[in-house]
């Protein structure tokens, strides 16, 4: 057993636990595809793409790779728009630019934030379901959904009530 443990120590000095990629901290100790998949706008078959990209083994340990592959997977990450089709982009046409990019991270949630204020600024049937806190997208909303303790009839109550109105009919 004493020879093992010094060849975990040694892998553990140069793993990095933490390999930041824009304002995202991923984690060293799992795979390039499984740590990337952890920033917002990249999903599995983004993040395949990128390790291919790269030409990086997706399934290798992401904190074990040398400063140039990281740095290389870092360059793909920020250019991905550029690499591959429109179609792949989660940001196509842009309503003010008219560009097609590809957003992660913070910029994703910034952008989707605006695009719903615009939506509720302008009154669009999307903006006043979303001020109204109402589903969006045509989900059913007879049975699901429901933001209130209620949901159908409450038996007990109902019976309370009788029980306290027979008491009083009987008084008088």
């Amino acid at each position: 057993m004493s020879a093992e443990e010094p060849q975990e120590q040694e892998d553990d000095e140069d793993l990095r636990y933490f390999v930041r990629i824009g304002q995202t901290d991923l984690d060293g100790t799992k795979s390039v595809e499984r740590s990337l998949t952890e920033m917002n706008g990249i999903g599995r078959r983004t993040a395949r793409l990128i390790a291919e990209e790269a030409g990086v083994d997706r399934t290798a340990t992401f904190g074990r790779l040398d400063d140039d592959v990281i740095d290389a997977v870092v360059e793909v990450v920020e250019n991905y728009a550029n690499e591959v089709p429109d179609w792949l982009n989660n940001r196509q046409s842009d309503f003010y630019t008219g560009e097609t990019t590809h957003e992660i991270g913070n910029d994703l949630q910034l952008t989707r934030q605006h695009d719903i204020n615009r939506m509720k600024m302008i009154d669009s049937y999307k903006g006043v379901r979303h001020k109204r806190g109402q589903k969006v997208r045509g989900q059913r909303t007879k049975s699901t959904g429901r933001t209130e303790g209620t949901i159908g009839v409450n038996v007990e109550e109902i019976r309370e009530e009788q029980a306290e109105g027979g008491e009083e009919g009987e008084g008088e």
